[in-house]
């Protein structure tokens, strides 16, 4: 019970740096506000994060919460290339819609130099546990290709979403995120097909 209160607690103090962050800018945003909105205290907040910059990596934290909806929603007999671009879709439309491109682009730009644990590399997220459970039935079902293990066929998908949204970053937003991911990913998703 205290681990789920705890849980809770951290879950919304980073819920509301979030919308804050979105809404107001990472810059305009104070500990107080997402004190405040988050209807917690200074000494929660200070338990779980050091400050505001602590909480830049919590935006996997935020992926993973999408992805536990998703799951839910997913029906599991679906193709696992339907259920991949369906979960890029839904992650890309979040992006887009609630993610902050200067956030999303600080967010990358820190798991590049920190010295420390790389967040969106945490291979016990819920992101990698999924796709490692969407392959392995794929593999299972025959729907792909097992000349690739599961955790190299993981590694490639991530490593094209990473790409996808730092060019997105990097090219200042300046097309769809979503739209462009579902032109290019079943392309790249075709290398994961059986051979015929």
């Amino acid at each position: 019970m205290a681990k789920r209160n705890a849980r809770n607690t951290r879950g919304r103090i980073v819920g509301a740096a979030w919308q804050l962050f979105y809404e107001q800018g990472y810059e305009h945003t104070t500990v107080e506000e997402i004190i405040e909105l988050s209807h917690t205290s200074k000494g929660s907040f200070y338990h779980y994060f050091d400050g505001k910059d602590a909480l830049l990596s919590t935006l996997s934290d935020l992926f993973d919460e999408k992805y536990e909806t998703l799951r839910a929603a997913m029906d599991p007999s679906m193709p696992a290339l339907e259920q991949l671009l369906f979960l890029n879709a839904e992650l890309f439309f979040m992006i887009e819609n609630s993610v902050s491109m200067e956030l999303l682009a600080r967010l990358l730009s820190t798991q590049l130099v920190t010295s420390g644990e790389k967040h969106l590399r945490d291979h016990k997220r819920t992101y990698y546990r999924l796709l490692r459970r969407i392959i392995a039935d794929g593999q299972a079902r025959g729907e792909l290709s097992t000349r690739r293990s599961v955790n190299e066929m993981v590694k490639l998908y991530a490593l094209c979403e990473r790409a996808l949204m730092y060019d997105w970053c990097l090219c200042g937003g300046e097309y769809s995120l979503r739209d462009y991911a579902a032109s290019v990913l079943p392309n790249f998703l075709s290398g994961f097909l059986p051979e015929v």
